[in-house]
């Protein structure tokens, strides 16, 4: 899969749905940055935590998000490869294929930041 190209796709979808329903999308984003600024763990764990959920909820758009952001904070691959292993333990067979495909998403994004980089 090409995940740079599911990230685009994703983020165009949600921003043509934003427009149609604006009031439920500032609403939901609310409740982002609420959880997401609020509490005990730091940004990077609750990253991390939403990943583990998008695997085994079998959401490919959540991955690629999630994981983005978890690229941007520095995430590495051993921390990652913790993650997708408990959301396989938790999620058995079927999160086994979505954690697979969880770490060739990193693995696709931090090539695009490395290229960027140059």
């Amino acid at each position: 899969m090409d995940w740079t190209n599911k990230r685009d796709v994703t983020k165009d979808q949600l921003r043509r749905l934003n427009k149609a329903i604006p009031d439920t999308a500032r609403a939901f984003g609310g409740l982002g940055k609420a959880v997401k600024d609020g509490g005990t763990l730091d940004f990077k764990y609750k990253e991390f935590v939403a990943l583990g959920i998008a695997i085994v909820t079998h959401c490919e758009a959540c991955i690629v998000l999630h994981m983005e952001a978890l690229v941007r904070v520095g995430a590495t691959r051993e921390e990652v490869g913790d993650v997708v292993g408990m959301a396989i333990q938790m999620g058995g067979g079927p999160a086994m294929m979505y954690a697979a495909g969880a770490m060739e998403c990193y693995d696709q994004l931090i090539e695009e930041k490395a290229l960027a980089a140059e």
